[in-house]
């Protein structure tokens, strides 16, 4: 069997990052096989987190609810799949690819790898519902104005980011309406998938 590579896409707030721990689990059950699991968000944490000249400017426009520039995050994301990634590993991208630029790029370190059959889940959140969760979570950077610009961050750059592999021969898109309880948008993904767990 191929390695399988999957896409989440959604809202700040969708819940991608449990649903893509989710899903690692039920790959391992079903071949064993290893997971790279890459989070975007969580490498630019960890680069705010250190401090560094980069860091700092990186802090700056998280803050004020901007998407990163697309050198840096094709960089970061690169970096996971020249370290991690083999012939036989599962590959699950959570937050990559956020524009379009960043989909061109996606699309030829696809090719580069010959990764076939690929599958974006984009797990669809209201404004409403993903603001009230955002809140939930408390992080320092959900600002009310930030969440504003992320939103509209969101709308220009991101939907056309996913827009851009529709009809796209090896891609395969799978809406997934994410205002329900955690356990029921991981059914409709698995029943999507066409898997069993």
């Amino acid at each position: 069997m191929q390695p399988q590579t999957f896409v989440f896409f959604g809202q700040v707030g969708s819940g991608k990052g449990t649903q893509a721990e989710f899903l690692v689990d039920v790959l391992k059950k079903r071949d064993r096989r290893e997971c790279v699991q890459t989070s975007t968000g969580n490498e630019y944490r960890k680069l705010m987190e250190s401090g560094s000249y980069t860091g700092v400017l990186v802090k700056d426009s998280i803050t004020r609810g901007e998407l990163q520039p697309n050198f840096l995050t094709n960089a970061i994301f690169t970096n996971i799949l020249t370290t991690y990634l083999t012939s036989e590993k599962h590959l699950i991208a959570d937050g990559y690819p956020r524009t379009i630029g960043q989909s061109e790029a996606f699309e030829s370190m696809m090719n580069f790898y010959s990764r076939k059959n690929i599958k974006i889940i984009y797990i669809e959140v209201g404004k409403e519902e993903a603001i009230k969760r955002m809140l939930l979570r408390g992080r320092h950077d959900d600002t009310k104005e930030g969440m504003a610009k992320r939103f509209d961050e969101y709308i220009n750059n991101v939907i056309p980011a996913m827009n851009y592999f529709k009809n796209k021969e090896n891609y395969t898109i799978y809406i997934i309406n994410g205002e329900q309880s955690r356990e029921d948008v991981f059914k409709d993904i698995i029943n999507k998938l066409g898997y069993s767990f």
